[in-house]
């Protein structure tokens, strides 16, 4: 099997040959399918605009090789959207076959979809997924019927147990060899382009094979199913997200406090720093060099502190509970009851997931936006995560940062970062042109998430953050380490004194967190860890500038990529001049009544 990755509509994509196109609503499971079928693991999230960009895969069927695509989830083929635009272009690209997820408990909606695709004339299977859940809500689906209304094969599927699969490509090599084979079982096919039905509205024709199909056994809702539904009214929905969402916090800040405190804490300060200190001292003089793996900034000792005790456990803990919420189907339902809130902030309610991206990595959130349907609202909720949303790296270090003086300071933070997203989203609101448009977003079951599914989850997002985040830390750290041991950092703070002391207040060893905060975010804080005497004024004053502070690196590109140079270098230049002023504004009143 080939690699598999995720890329922004490339148009060599187009070109090539023996594509099977893996196609559905948003959040049917076609991620699931994708990494069953590929043996390749994807992220799957059970909110709707998980899947932008579309991923691709290598699959092996009658002994040849094809490239399995996972478009990204549509409801219909309007191109109203930029998934949707995506979509179109890869069904005039020449597929030998498609691969349609339906929805077992969403059956109308999805079948009008699948109505859509057959008006193409490319040989389609169908996968009825979340047949589990759907006979959970008492519902009965005859697969044989469906198959032949829809005039094609129907293959039961519970992907995320892995149940059908094999099926499923039994009878996608089937398909591939007789291209003709889903509609030369029959004389009629209620479901082809030749049956005068299909003239018939697409909707109407979805209602009439839904009520063909589907009976209701009168089954009584479960626990989950009764919470879900009570999750999307006023009340009882918006005490149960409240608790969820402090629940969530605590098990993030007080679960990573613990964990550094008694496993990795000790880890690092008895063994592992302890460790290299003696190995180095054992065969390298004393000077400059050895300073730099193992002084006040040494690499060995910074490195150990900053990365393993002070930003993994945070990391770790937030991928656990923000997973959960994610396969458990909370999320959109926070969006539905706090969209009123979030339209006053210039957005809609579905952004709020966006958001909530963000507070993992700016970047995966920023590419996240491409599920806003207009411009402007894409602008305003990049901006947003910009300014006003620590990375899950930059809470880490600012609850360390905290944690040695007082809870209220964290709090007191958490506002300015909500009374900041505001105020940004409202101007923005104002001054750009254009229009948000209403929230249409995917409800789904409210589910137990899947072990294994989550597990894998966890893994691979783990995976990714020791891949992507570990390298530029390590840079960091080597710059901290450089400029702290050749003197270099002593010279720069005499120019920038009049700012870090002057106005922000700070000592003037933080200069270091401005210099390597262009680099990671995160790094904008974790060197105020290690100024002692640190006041909590000060401390509150740097967790400021750092929150506000220049995107990093990879947050520039990821901007420039998708908004233009012009964009990217106007929303840095407007960060750094907030943070600097609101944090000095913050200092020079709180000396006025100190």
């Amino acid at each position: 099997m080939a690699g598999c990755h995720e890329v922004n509509y490339d148009e060599k994509i187009y070109e090539k040959h023996n594509k099977i196109l893996l196609m559905g609503n948003p959040n049917v499971g076609k991620s699931v399918f994708f990494s069953n079928m590929t043996g390749i693991h994807v992220v799957s999230s059970n909110y709707a605009g998980t899947t932008v960009s579309y991923t691709e895969g290598t699959i092996k069927l009658n002994n040849e090789t094809y490239t399995l695509i996972d478009v990204p989830g549509i409801y219909s083929l309007e191109a109203t959207s930029e998934a949707e635009a995506v979509a179109v272009s890869f069904l005039n690209s020449n597929p030998v076959a498609i691969l349609c997820v339906l929805d077992a408990t969403n059956l109308e909606r999805n079948i009008k979809l699948g109505l859509e695709l057959k008006k193409f004339n490319i040989p389609i299977v169908f996968a009825l997924n979340l047949l589990d859940v759907a006979k959970r809500h008492g519902l009965e689906i005859n697969v044989g019927l469906l198959a032949k209304e829809l005039g094609a094969p129907v293959i039961p599927t519970v992907a995320v147990k892995e149940e059908g699969i094999n099926e499923l490509k039994e009878e996608l090599q089937k398909l591939l060899s007789h291209p003709q084979f889903s509609c030369s079982h029959c004389d009629t096919c209620p479901g082809c382009p030749k049956d005068e039905k299909e003239e018939l509205d697409s909707w109407n024709r979805a209602k009439e094979i839904t009520a063909k199909v589907r009976k209701n056994t009168n089954g009584e809702l479960s626990f989950l199913d009764r919470l879900g539904n009570s999750m999307l009214r006023p009340w009882p929905g918006i005490p149960i997200a409240l608790f969820a969402i402090i629940l969530s916090l605590a098990a993030i800040v007080g679960g990573g406090k613990a964990l550094r405190a008694v496993l990795l804490l000790p880890l690092v300060n008895n063994i592992l720093v302890p460790f290299f200190k003696s190995l180095f001292a054992s065969f390298i003089p004393e000077g400059v060099f050895l300073n730099v793996l193992i002084g006040e900034y040494g690499i060995f000792v910074i490195g150990f502190e900053w990365i393993i005790a002070l930003i993994f456990p945070y990391v770790f803990l937030f991928y656990v509970v923000f997973s959960f919420l994610e396969d458990s189907g909370i999320l959109p339902r926070l969006s539905v009851l706090f969209d009123n809130i979030m339209r006053k902030m210039g957005i809609q309610g579905g952004s709020m997931i966006t958001i909530l991206m963000g507070y993992g990595c700016a970047v995966p959130a920023i590419i996240g936006s491409r599920a806003a349907t207009t411009k402007k609202e894409r602008l305003i909720i990049s901006t947003i995560v910009c300014f006003a949303v620590p990375c899950i790296s930059q809470t880490g270090a600012l609850i360390s940062l905290f944690a040695g003086f007082s809870p209220l300071l964290l709090i007191l933070m958490i506002l300015l970062s909500f009374v900041i997203m505001v105020t940004v989203s409202s101007i923005l609101g104002r001054v750009l042109k254009g229009t948000v448009d209403p929230m249409v977003i995917e409800i789904p079951n409210l589910l137990l998430p899947n072990a294994k599914a989550y597990g894998k989850k966890l893994m691979i997002r783990m995976q990714h953050f020791l891949l992507e985040a570990e390298v530029p830390m390590l840079i960091s750290i080597i710059i901290a380490a450089l400029l702290k041991e050749t003197g270099l950092l002593a010279n720069i703070a005499v120019y920038l004194e009049p700012i870090v002391s002057g106005w922000l207040g700070l000592p003037k060893d933080a200069v270091i967190a401005l210099i390597l905060g262009i680099v990671r975010r995160e790094m904008a804080v974790a060197p105020l860890l290690a100024i002692e005497g640190l006041t909590a004024l000060q401390a509150f004053v740097g967790g400021t500038v750092a929150l506000l502070y220049l995107p990093c690196l990879s947050v520039f590109g990821i901007l420039t990529k998708e908004f233009g140079t012009k964009v990217a270098v106007s929303i840095g230049l407007s960060t750094v001049v907030t943070a600097f002023t609101v944090a000095g504004l913050i200092n020079q009143i709180a000396h006025i009544f100190i």
